[in-house]
């Protein structure tokens, strides 16, 4: 038994070698698909390749697909044993944002080429919007454009987007000469401002944010209707006063009557017809006046679209304008209230107070509001304006004591509603000294202290110089004292009554003069005076004659001796 199942086993592999052997041969001379990519448009995924040898017939192709990472391979639907270089997959049930990996390869016969692998993506990633449809209506001046979103109904790439599209429609006149408008509309919206009896083409595209842009629409033409003996109702205006609300509107005519209706805005985003939707608002039907009062509970809290026909008799206009109608922006703004007060360095601060509503609420924590302010001199006429969002800022830099005035007015920050309140009251207040007059008393004081010093040195030089001249010192130096006498010296400048006059001695013996005067015999000590004498002595006595006699005896006697 034991023999006879090694020679059964021993078959088997002999006659599958036959079997592989061709198949890997065949791997060797068949070559991988090129150029395999993936289209993918709203709910149609195509996978296009190229072949890797054109001269090849009967070969076909076939590709799997792998959901999970390290997960099983299965078989790709509507790419099986495919002849052409393309393949339909949108049957397979997948999740658009799950990743997916693809792998295709030829085969001829028992011959396969080896595996080209496609990198992992998500549907959703490669998917392109394809050109929605369009459908339109004519009215005499407008046309009412209906657009079905991109996709199949029901499909599931769009599925959870389809509101989230917004649509862009080139329009123009169908002549040579017609100017293209590009306008971004609702699934269901209208062109106004068109003129009767003309025809006008349009295109429309699909865009999903932030980076999704579709195909264009093929072109579509209509002619619009001849104009309606009833115009519609232009300049539709809603105004809130107090717990009502005043719709009004401007009509040439006469003698007709008007009707107003409301809508969700939301619902316009909504793809479909949204005609049956609309509302009578109360207090405004079969009125005929240009305008009409309804209550503030009539709407909640959000965003609404209002439109207004006329009739007179049978005769119909067709809708106006829809104008957005928004709640939270439907409050009277009163003024705000500014207070200002000068500071250090010639400045002004100012302080903000919000504006309320009627019930004094302050609306500055529901609104984002700004304030144009309004800055001038008071003795000029050039006034500045600044927009503001701080309620607390400060007029650097400003002439010091001055009088400046301001007044502000509080606005919407969105553009779009141009709301505003009336300016405030005027405040004027006077800048401060500022730092010029510190500056100037700071140098003069330093000026001052530096200038003391520098006086009393001045003055003291200046005394000295007077005492030197007016009063000078009556007594000599003791070395010249023993030579001349008591009496005082007399200022040369003050002595004019009698010409001075000079002594001359001719002195023979140039030889040094002595003079030797002995002490006090209890100190026991001797002075010697010295003096070299020169040939011609140059000294000129300032003494009187009596004085300069009494020298002269002196020093003869010495001589002699």
């Amino acid at each position: 038994t034991m023999l006879a199942l090694l020679s059964a086993t021993t078959l088997v592999l002999v006659a599958g070698v036959p079997w592989m052997l061709p198949a890997a041969a065949g791997g060797t001379n068949l070559k991988s698909p090129q150029n395999v990519e993936v289209y993918i448009v709203d709910d149609t995924f195509i996978l296009r390749w190229n072949r890797s040898s054109p001269s090849v017939r009967n070969v076909t192709f076939s590709a799997d697909y792998q959901i999970h990472e390290n997960g099983a391979w299965l078989q790709l639907p509507g790419c099986q044993s495919v002849a052409s270089t393309e393949c339909n997959f949108s049957s397979v049930k997948l999740n658009v944002y799950e990743e997916i990996k693809l792998r295709i390869r030829a085969k001829e016969g028992n011959n396969t080429s080896p595996w080209r692998y496609v990198d992992s993506f998500t549907l959703f990633e490669k998917a392109q919007i394809g050109p929605p449809k369009v459908h339109l209506e004519a009215e005499d001046k407008a046309i009412i454009v209906n657009i079905s979103p991109p996709g199949t109904k029901g499909g599931g790439m769009w599925a959870s987007d389809s509101s989230g599209f917004i649509y862009s429609l080139d329009i123009w006149k169908n002549s040579s000469s017609g100017e293209r408008k590009t306008k971004t509309v609702y699934s269901r919206d209208k062109i106004y401002e068109l003129s009767p009896e003309t025809t006008y083409c349009l295109k429309v595209r699909a865009r999903l944010l932030p980076r999704k842009t579709g195909a264009y629409s093929p072109v579509y033409c209509i002619k619009t209707a001849v104009e309606n003996k009833l115009p519609p109702p232009e300049n539709i205006q809603v105004e809130a006063k107090n717990q009502t609300y005043i719709l009004k509107w401007d009509y040439a005519q006469e003698n007709v009557t008007f009707h107003a209706q409301w809508l969700h805005a939301y619902l316009k985003k909504i793809p479909g017809d949204n005609s049956g939707k609309w509302k009578q608002i109360p207090n405004c039907k079969n009125v005929r006046t240009t305008q009409c009062v309804f209550p503030k509970n009539t709407f909640h809290k959000g965003i609404y679209l209002i439109r207004v026909r006329a009739s007179d008799g049978n005769t119909t206009s067709v809708w106006s304008h829809e104008e957005k109608f928004d709640t939270q922006l439907q409050i009277t703004l009163f003024p705000p209230v500014i207070t200002m007060k000068p500071t250090n360095n010639a400045s002004l601060r100012v302080y903000i107070s919000a504006p309320g509503e009627s019930e004094n609420k302050p609306v500055n924590h529901l609104y984002p509001l700004i304030y144009e302010i309004v800055f001038w001199e008071n003795t000029s006429n050039a006034e500045r304006k600044i927009l503001e969002k701080r309620t607390d800022f400060t007029f650097p830099q400003l002439k010091p004591l001055t009088v400046y005035c301001v007044k502000a007015r509080a606005l919407l920050q969105d553009e779009r509603w141009n709301k505003s309140s009336v300016f405030s009251d005027i405040v004027c207040e006077k800048t401060k000294p500022g730092n010029t007059s510190k500056t100037w008393l700071i140098a003069g004081v330093c000026a001052a202290l530096f200038s003391i010093p520098v006086v009393i040195y001045v003055m003291k030089l200046l005394f000295r110089c007077i005492s030197y001249v007016f009063f000078p010192s009556s007594k000599p130096p003791s070395t010249i004292d023993e030579y001349f006498s008591e009496q005082p010296l007399r200022n040369l400048l003050l002595f004019t009554s009698e010409e001075l006059t000079e002594r001359c001695f001719i002195i023979e013996n140039t030889n040094t003069i002595t003079a030797v005067e002995e002490t006090n015999q209890t100190d026991g000590e001797h002075k010697k005076y010295s003096s070299q004498t020169s040939q011609d002595s140059g000294n000129y006595s300032n003494e009187d004659e009596s004085t300069g006699s009494k020298f002269s005896e002196e020093f003869l006697h010495q001589e002699t001796e």
